[in-house]
């Protein structure tokens, strides 16, 4: 079972069949729509109360994305559980005898993966903005304004490059356990931390979620933040080249290892 065509159903069928993988892709979809949804009615009912200068840049698409930095968490879990299952339960060594090359085996893997992940990504990205421009009401924006329709797609695909990013990682760790210990804090404190602090701020902005999240901005300078030094598909390329990073990182653990 050595061509592509049977790696990747043989992966398809991997990744179907393991309830934890699924739970995690619904999961990052719940949690994104639920708490933007839930953002987009507090800040509609707060408006008023905003200073001055975040109520003149006002970003309503980028608002029906505020459940992004939960959401995206799911998406880490998904993309580390994808690689590191296999690892944990000892199934790569038969994965890996099934599939001697072992470029095909990751590629195979990481291409249903990241497809799927860019699936439930463009799903939930449309419903947080259809959602969250049905709750703002008089302060929401159409679809068909200028910028509108790139923001919305451009969520989807940084839910599905955080997935593949996971699995870049997980791959050179080889481990479930060291590869969330080391990404969830990181997207989740690290980075946003360093992101409001003056001495980081500049080199934070590099990090993969605070380039990549820039694709969903429609209005620069949203709420009042700092406008970085590149513009939306800017910060995509940039997250873009840490997830290669990793995938080639990944491909190159698993090339000169022994499983």
């Amino acid at each position: 079972m050595s061509s592509f065509p049977a790696v990747l159903k043989s992966e398809w069928t991997k990744i179907r069949t393991v309830s934890s993988t699924l739970w995690t892709l619904a999961a990052a979809l719940v949690v994104t729509v639920g708490i933007s949804a839930g953002l987009c009615a507090l800040l509609n009912s707060t408006f008023d109360d905003m200073k001055p200068e975040e109520r003149a840049t006002f970003d309503p698409t980028l608002t029906s994305f505020a459940g992004m930095t939960l959401g995206q968490l799911a998406m880490i879990v998904f993309g580390v559980l994808v690689v590191g299952s296999e690892y944990s339960s000892g199934m790569i060594r038969t994965s890996l005898a099934a599939v001697p090359r072992r470029g095909s085996f990751l590629f195979g893997k990481l291409l249903v993966a990241t497809g799927l992940a860019l699936v439930v990504g463009l799903v939930t990205s449309f419903l947080s903005f259809f959602l969250g421009q049905a709750i703002l009401g008089e302060r929401s924006i159409g679809i068909g304004e200028p910028n509108v329709l790139r923001a919305v797609i451009g969520a989807g695909l940084y839910m599905a490059l955080i997935a593949l990013f996971s699995m870049g990682v997980a791959t050179m760790l080889r481990s479930s356990m060291l590869s969330l210990g080391i990404l969830m804090p990181f997207f989740f404190l690290v980075s946003n931390i360093l992101g409001v602090v003056e001495a980081t701020r500049k080199v934070a902005q590099y990090f993969p979620d605070q380039a990549g999240s820039k694709i969903m901005q429609v209005v620069p300078g949203a709420m009042g933040s700092e406008q970085p030094p590149y513009g939306p598909w800017g910060g995509f390329g940039i997250m873009a080249l840490w997830t290669l990073a990793a995938v080639l990182g990944g491909y190159l653990v698993l090339r000169k290892r022994d499983a």
